[in-house]
Protein backbone atom coordinates (compact mmCIF):
# COMPACT_ATOMS: atom_id res chain seq x y z
CA UNK A 1 0.00 0.00 0.00
CA UNK A 2 1.26 3.09 -0.84
CA UNK A 3 2.31 5.92 1.89
CA UNK A 4 -0.42 8.92 1.58
CA UNK A 5 2.86 11.20 1.93
CA UNK A 6 4.44 9.65 -1.52
CA UNK A 7 0.83 9.52 -3.57
CA UNK A 8 0.73 13.30 -4.23
CA UNK A 9 4.39 13.39 -5.70
CA UNK A 10 3.61 9.94 -8.14
CA UNK A 11 2.88 10.95 -11.16
CA UNK A 12 -0.83 11.84 -11.70
CA UNK A 13 -3.03 14.25 -13.62
CA UNK A 14 -4.29 16.62 -10.23
CA UNK A 15 -6.29 18.53 -12.51
CA UNK A 16 -8.23 15.89 -14.29
CA UNK A 17 -8.91 14.38 -11.02
CA UNK A 18 -10.52 17.88 -9.90
CA UNK A 19 -12.43 18.31 -12.77
CA UNK A 20 -13.93 14.76 -12.41
CA UNK A 21 -14.64 15.23 -8.81
CA UNK A 22 -17.09 18.36 -9.69
CA UNK A 23 -18.19 16.81 -12.79
CA UNK A 24 -19.79 13.74 -10.24
CA UNK A 25 -20.99 16.76 -7.63
CA UNK A 26 -22.42 18.36 -10.27
CA UNK A 27 -24.51 15.30 -11.03
CA UNK A 28 -26.25 15.73 -8.02
CA UNK A 29 -26.11 19.26 -7.95
CA UNK A 30 -26.64 21.13 -11.09
CA UNK A 31 -26.51 24.25 -9.44
CA UNK A 32 -23.46 23.97 -7.06
CA UNK A 33 -21.43 26.72 -8.61
CA UNK A 34 -23.75 28.98 -8.05
CA UNK A 35 -24.37 28.46 -3.99
CA UNK A 36 -20.36 28.56 -4.10
CA UNK A 37 -21.00 31.90 -5.81
CA UNK A 38 -22.83 33.07 -3.27
CA UNK A 39 -21.10 32.05 -0.70
CA UNK A 40 -17.88 33.25 -1.52
CA UNK A 41 -20.08 36.72 -2.24
CA UNK A 42 -21.11 36.83 1.32
CA UNK A 43 -17.92 36.12 2.29
CA UNK A 44 -16.33 39.19 0.32
CA UNK A 45 -19.45 41.33 1.93
CA UNK A 46 -18.91 40.44 5.24
CA UNK A 47 -15.05 39.76 6.08
CA UNK A 48 -13.21 41.48 2.62
CA UNK A 49 -11.14 39.69 -0.26
CA UNK A 50 -8.09 38.54 1.95
CA UNK A 51 -9.54 36.55 4.24
CA UNK A 52 -8.17 33.72 6.76
CA UNK A 53 -10.84 30.93 5.42
CA UNK A 54 -11.16 27.47 7.34
CA UNK A 55 -12.22 25.26 4.28
CA UNK A 56 -13.93 22.80 6.71
CA UNK A 57 -14.59 18.86 5.17
CA UNK A 58 -12.45 20.31 2.15
CA UNK A 59 -12.98 16.81 0.15
CA UNK A 60 -10.49 18.08 -2.72
CA UNK A 61 -10.38 21.38 -1.90
CA UNK A 62 -13.41 22.40 -4.23
CA UNK A 63 -14.29 25.58 -1.85
CA UNK A 64 -10.36 26.58 -1.80
CA UNK A 65 -10.13 26.64 -5.63
CA UNK A 66 -13.24 28.97 -6.05
CA UNK A 67 -11.80 30.95 -2.97
CA UNK A 68 -8.30 31.60 -4.44
CA UNK A 69 -9.10 32.07 -7.58
CA UNK A 70 -11.65 34.73 -6.65
CA UNK A 71 -9.23 36.16 -3.95
CA UNK A 72 -5.71 35.85 -4.71
CA UNK A 73 -5.17 37.02 -1.46
CA UNK A 74 -6.95 34.95 0.69
CA UNK A 75 -5.24 32.02 2.89
CA UNK A 76 -7.17 28.27 3.62
CA UNK A 77 -6.65 25.43 5.71
CA UNK A 78 -8.37 22.17 4.65
CA UNK A 79 -9.55 19.75 7.23
CA UNK A 80 -10.66 16.24 6.14
CA UNK A 81 -9.74 12.99 7.20
CA UNK A 82 -10.54 11.11 3.79
CA UNK A 83 -7.19 10.12 2.54
CA UNK A 84 -8.04 9.93 -0.95
CA UNK A 85 -9.84 13.19 -1.27
CA UNK A 86 -6.91 14.24 0.61
CA UNK A 87 -4.62 13.20 -1.66
CA UNK A 88 -6.22 14.59 -4.77
CA UNK A 89 -6.41 18.54 -2.68
CA UNK A 90 -2.75 18.20 -1.60
CA UNK A 91 -1.63 17.37 -5.34
CA UNK A 92 -3.41 19.94 -6.47
CA UNK A 93 -1.92 22.82 -4.29
CA UNK A 94 1.44 21.42 -4.03
CA UNK A 95 3.70 24.32 -3.78
CA UNK A 96 1.09 27.45 -3.04
CA UNK A 97 2.29 28.57 0.46
CA UNK A 98 -1.23 29.88 0.66
CA UNK A 99 -2.92 26.82 1.24
CA UNK A 100 -2.34 23.92 3.68
CA UNK A 101 -4.37 20.52 4.56
CA UNK A 102 -4.88 19.05 8.13
CA UNK A 103 -5.52 15.45 8.51
CA UNK A 104 -8.60 15.43 11.31
CA UNK A 105 -11.64 13.26 12.20
CA UNK A 106 -14.44 16.11 12.89
CA UNK A 107 -16.26 13.78 15.50
CA UNK A 108 -13.20 14.07 17.86
CA UNK A 109 -13.44 16.77 20.31
CA UNK A 110 -9.53 17.80 20.29
CA UNK A 111 -9.54 18.02 16.36
CA UNK A 112 -9.09 21.75 16.22
CA UNK A 113 -5.91 21.10 17.89
CA UNK A 114 -4.29 20.64 14.66
CA UNK A 115 -5.51 23.34 13.18
CA UNK A 116 -2.16 26.30 12.31
CA UNK A 117 -4.40 28.89 14.00
CA UNK A 118 -6.69 29.78 16.61
CA UNK A 119 -9.60 31.53 14.80
CA UNK A 120 -10.90 32.52 11.40
CA UNK A 121 -12.42 35.12 8.96
CA UNK A 122 -14.57 32.14 7.96
CA UNK A 123 -15.44 28.85 7.82
CA UNK A 124 -16.61 27.54 4.84
CA UNK A 125 -18.09 24.12 3.97
CA UNK A 126 -20.24 22.43 1.34
CA UNK A 127 -22.12 19.00 1.02
CA UNK A 128 -20.25 17.25 3.74
CA UNK A 129 -21.47 17.51 7.60
CA UNK A 130 -25.21 16.05 6.85
CA UNK A 131 -22.76 12.76 7.15
CA UNK A 132 -23.00 13.38 11.15
CA UNK A 133 -25.58 12.61 13.32
CA UNK A 134 -27.53 15.22 14.92
CA UNK A 135 -25.45 15.44 18.47
CA UNK A 136 -22.12 15.09 16.64
CA UNK A 137 -23.08 18.11 14.47
CA UNK A 138 -24.31 19.98 17.37
CA UNK A 139 -20.97 19.64 19.09
CA UNK A 140 -19.45 20.45 15.56
CA UNK A 141 -20.79 23.85 15.61
CA UNK A 142 -19.86 24.37 19.28
CA UNK A 143 -16.25 23.91 18.32
CA UNK A 144 -16.87 25.91 15.18
CA UNK A 145 -18.53 29.25 16.98
CA UNK A 146 -14.90 29.08 18.93
CA UNK A 147 -12.95 29.37 15.84
CA UNK A 148 -14.68 32.17 14.26
CA UNK A 149 -13.57 35.30 15.01
CA UNK A 150 -15.90 38.14 16.29
CA UNK A 151 -17.65 39.59 13.20
CA UNK A 152 -16.08 36.35 11.09
CA UNK A 153 -18.88 33.87 9.23
CA UNK A 154 -19.64 30.48 8.94
CA UNK A 155 -21.50 29.25 5.92
CA UNK A 156 -22.97 25.39 5.38
CA UNK A 157 -24.26 24.88 1.87
CA UNK A 158 -26.01 21.40 2.47
CA UNK A 159 -29.08 19.24 2.01
CA UNK A 160 -31.29 20.42 4.51
CA UNK A 161 -34.98 18.59 4.49
CA UNK A 162 -37.99 20.18 5.80
CA UNK A 163 -40.27 17.21 6.66
CA UNK A 164 -43.53 19.56 6.58
CA UNK A 165 -43.76 19.78 3.20
CA UNK A 166 -43.93 15.95 1.94
CA UNK A 167 -45.92 16.33 -1.58
CA UNK A 168 -43.22 19.18 -2.57
CA UNK A 169 -40.03 17.16 -1.35
CA UNK A 170 -41.70 14.13 -3.52
CA UNK A 171 -42.53 15.92 -6.61
CA UNK A 172 -38.78 17.95 -6.21
CA UNK A 173 -37.40 14.86 -6.05
CA UNK A 174 -38.87 13.04 -8.39
CA UNK A 175 -37.69 15.80 -11.21
CA UNK A 176 -33.97 15.61 -10.00
CA UNK A 177 -33.99 11.81 -10.02
CA UNK A 178 -35.64 11.94 -14.00
CA UNK A 179 -33.08 14.46 -15.09
CA UNK A 180 -30.00 13.07 -13.11
CA UNK A 181 -31.15 9.64 -14.79
CA UNK A 182 -31.36 11.41 -18.36
CA UNK A 183 -27.43 12.84 -17.40
CA UNK A 184 -26.17 9.57 -16.28
CA UNK A 185 -27.52 8.13 -19.89
CA UNK A 186 -25.94 10.87 -21.23
CA UNK A 187 -22.18 9.32 -19.73
CA UNK A 188 -22.31 11.22 -16.15
CA UNK A 189 -20.48 9.13 -12.97
CA UNK A 190 -22.24 8.64 -9.79
CA UNK A 191 -20.59 8.15 -6.87
CA UNK A 192 -20.25 4.48 -6.99
CA UNK A 193 -18.59 4.55 -10.50
CA UNK A 194 -16.16 7.47 -9.31
CA UNK A 195 -14.66 5.43 -6.75
CA UNK A 196 -14.36 2.78 -8.67
CA UNK A 197 -12.24 4.87 -10.63
CA UNK A 198 -10.07 6.10 -7.98
CA UNK A 199 -10.02 2.74 -6.61
CA UNK A 200 -8.24 1.37 -9.70
CA UNK A 201 -6.07 3.88 -10.13
CA UNK A 202 -1.86 2.95 -9.41
CA UNK A 203 -1.94 6.44 -7.41
CA UNK A 204 -5.19 6.52 -5.39
CA UNK A 205 -5.68 2.79 -5.08
CA UNK A 206 -4.20 2.93 -1.37
CA UNK A 207 -5.62 6.03 -0.30
CA UNK A 208 -8.95 4.83 -1.71
CA UNK A 209 -9.00 1.26 0.09
CA UNK A 210 -8.17 3.45 3.45
CA UNK A 211 -11.19 5.64 3.42
CA UNK A 212 -13.06 2.64 2.85
CA UNK A 213 -11.30 1.56 6.08
CA UNK A 214 -12.83 4.69 7.56
CA UNK A 215 -16.50 4.97 5.82
CA UNK A 216 -16.85 2.24 4.81
CA UNK A 217 -19.74 2.66 1.51
CA UNK A 218 -21.42 5.78 2.68
CA UNK A 219 -22.15 7.18 6.36
CA UNK A 220 -25.79 7.86 6.61
CA UNK A 221 -26.08 11.29 8.92
CA UNK A 222 -29.17 13.35 9.47
CA UNK A 223 -30.76 16.03 7.06
CA UNK A 224 -33.06 18.55 9.77
CA UNK A 225 -34.60 21.27 8.59
CA UNK A 226 -33.01 25.21 8.15
CA UNK A 227 -34.27 25.85 11.73
CA UNK A 228 -32.98 23.45 13.36
CA UNK A 229 -29.59 24.34 12.50
CA UNK A 230 -30.09 28.15 13.02
CA UNK A 231 -31.78 27.20 16.35
CA UNK A 232 -27.75 25.23 17.32
CA UNK A 233 -25.92 28.04 15.88
CA UNK A 234 -27.65 30.98 17.85
CA UNK A 235 -27.38 28.92 20.69
CA UNK A 236 -23.52 27.77 20.48
CA UNK A 237 -22.57 31.73 20.08
CA UNK A 238 -23.77 32.98 16.26
CA UNK A 239 -25.57 36.19 16.98
CA UNK A 240 -27.37 36.21 13.08
CA UNK A 241 -28.06 33.12 11.66
CA UNK A 242 -30.14 32.65 7.62
CA UNK A 243 -30.21 31.23 4.51
CA UNK A 244 -28.30 33.37 2.16
CA UNK A 245 -29.18 31.24 -0.65
CA UNK A 246 -31.63 27.74 -1.33
CA UNK A 247 -32.62 25.46 -4.06
CA UNK A 248 -35.51 23.30 -3.48
CA UNK A 249 -33.44 20.37 -1.69
CA UNK A 250 -30.24 22.52 -0.11
CA UNK A 251 -29.88 25.23 1.46
CA UNK A 252 -27.04 27.89 2.39
CA UNK A 253 -27.07 28.82 5.98
CA UNK A 254 -24.69 31.94 7.54
CA UNK A 255 -24.11 32.43 10.60
CA UNK A 256 -22.38 35.52 11.98
CA UNK A 257 -20.54 35.76 15.29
Amino acid sequence: MTDANTTTTAAADWHAWQESWDRQQEWYMPDREERFRVMLDMVEALVGTSPRVLDLACGTGSITARLLARFPDATSTGVDLDPALLAIAEGTFAGDDRVSFVTADLKDPAWAAALPYDSYDAVLTATALHWLHKEPLADLYGHIAGLVRDGGVFMNADHMIDDSTPRINAAERALRHARMDQAKRDGALDWAQWWQLAAADPVLAGPTARRYEIYGEHADGDMPPVAWHADVLRDKGFGEVRPVWCSPSDTLLLALK
